[in-house]
């Protein structure tokens, strides 16, 4: 590819310097396969140069994940030492702080063929161990950021008539452009491209709605009520202490928190969703008092059920956000088999946990705090694709009026 060091230089600077943002005396750990170690090193690099007071690279690799599930014994796979916590918490916890970039590079189906219900032991035992880490993120209380780079099986999933060379270019220039690197100017861009989403994001929270109704003509009739004092948000978030960071990349959505008891209705995934490694393809869920009373996917139904039993919130949806179907990665005509993507090219909806702060002050309230306004609390966070290019989005005022939202899959707002 024409550029692409360049190009890599530019993507890496933008998802240290506007995604994860580390702030000087902070340390930065990055989170990384072994075939991303060229981006990693890069990070690295700018993240020093940022001020940065340390950081740390933490390695992985699919071939031995895959092998370790299949082969390893559950005892073992969930044997985890205090350690593999406190490695964030430690960090988190000292005078500087801690800020967390993950760089991945998606196998969608790196699980495929092995026993689905020790995949979701396995895992479910992890997010409980890792539980007190995650309420670091879900909370904002530190930065943090997702973003990708091609592995040679997530290439050939997205561009099956490449080989394997060609498949990996052709990942690479769609990251590019669909991350607005490939214009040259990508922290202007985004700037941009972050200012038209709170200016939605703010058109949004004057509303002050009490739910929103989804129809398209697949069958799509579903309506979301709000939790207690809801938060639209963007783009852009907050840490704790100020600083602005992008979690995701791209992004391209406005979200708010439904409430846990007022979800009714029945709604169908637009794309396939990878969870434990495996796909689920056509599926449809029905809700009633806000939680899924009857469910079907065409492709992966069992595993559509262990993701809703998962645990007792898992049910219950924790986000639904807003992303027009003229977002770059729906124009691109690509299915990415990837929800960082996937989810920027539909609205979509989240089984289990809600984000504290997307209702008003949640970040600072208890859990039982945020369970009596609604707020789903789950060890899942787990996001689906609902939007089609004929959704039809109405929102319903607390003073009676309904405002149109979406036509046409786009906003009219």
């Amino acid at each position: 590819m024409e550029n692409f060091d360049e190009l890599l230089k530019k993507y890496a600077d933008f998802i240290v310097r506007v995604g994860v943002n580390p702030q000087p005396g902070q340390t930065l750990i990055i989170n990384c396969p072994l075939e991303g170690a060229p981006l990693a090193r890069l990070c690295v690099r700018s993240a020093y140069e940022a001020g940065a007071r340390d950081v740390q690279v933490n390695w992985s690799d699919d071939a031995v994940a895959r092998a370790r599930m299949e082969l390893g014994s559950e005892e073992a796979l969930t044997d985890l030492k205090p350690w593999q916590l406190r490695r964030y918490l430690d960090y988190a916890e000292s005078e500087g702080g801690v800020c967390v970039l993950h760089l991945i590079a998606d196998d969608p189906e790196l699980y495929a063929g092995i026993d689905g219900n020790k995949i979701s032991r396995v895992n479910a035992a992890r997010r409980a161990f890792m539980e007190e880490w995650q309420e670091y993120t879900m909370n904002d209380r530190v930065q943090w950021s997702i973003a990708a780079l091609p592995s040679v099986p997530w290439a050939k999933k997205v561009f099956p008539e490449l080989d394997a060379d060609a498949a990996m270019e052709a990942l690479w220039k769609l990251i590019f452009d669909v991350c607005r690197v490939t214009g040259g100017d990508p922290v202007n861009e985004w700037q941009a491209h972050m200012e038209r989403l709170s200016t939605l994001r703010d058109k949004m929270n004057a509303l002050d709605l009490e739910s929103v109704h989804f129809e398209s003509s697949n069958g799509t009739d579903l309506t979301v009520g709000l939790a207690d004092q809801a938060v639209w948000e963007s783009a852009a978030s907050k840490s704790e202490k100020g600083v602005v960071f992008l979690p995701n990349i791209p992004t391209e959505e406005v979200f708010t928190a439904p409430h846990k008891d007022r979800v009714e209705g029945v709604v169908y995934g637009t794309k396939p969703y990878v969870f434990n490694g495996q796909l689920i393809k056509n599926f449809r869920v029905t809700f009633e008092k806000g939680r899924v009373v009857d469910y079907h996917a065409e492709q992966g139904q069992v595993l559509l059920g262990r993701l809703l039993d998962g645990d007792e919130g898992s049910r219950s949806i924790g986000e639904v956000a807003l992303v027009p179907a003229s977002s770059p990665i729906n124009r691109s005509g690509k299915l990415f088999y990837s929800t960082l993507f996937d989810e920027n090219a539909a609205c979509h909806i989240a089984f289990g946990a809600s984000y504290p702060g997307t209702t008003k002050g949640g970040t600072a309230l208890t859990k039982e705090e945020l369970l009596a306004r609604g707020m789903n609390q789950s060890r899942l966070h787990e996001d689906v694709m609902i939007g089609a290019e004929d959704s039809h989005i109405t929102g319903k005022c607390r003073d009676g009026r309904t405002v149109e939202l979406f036509r046409d899959g786009v906003w009219v707002l």
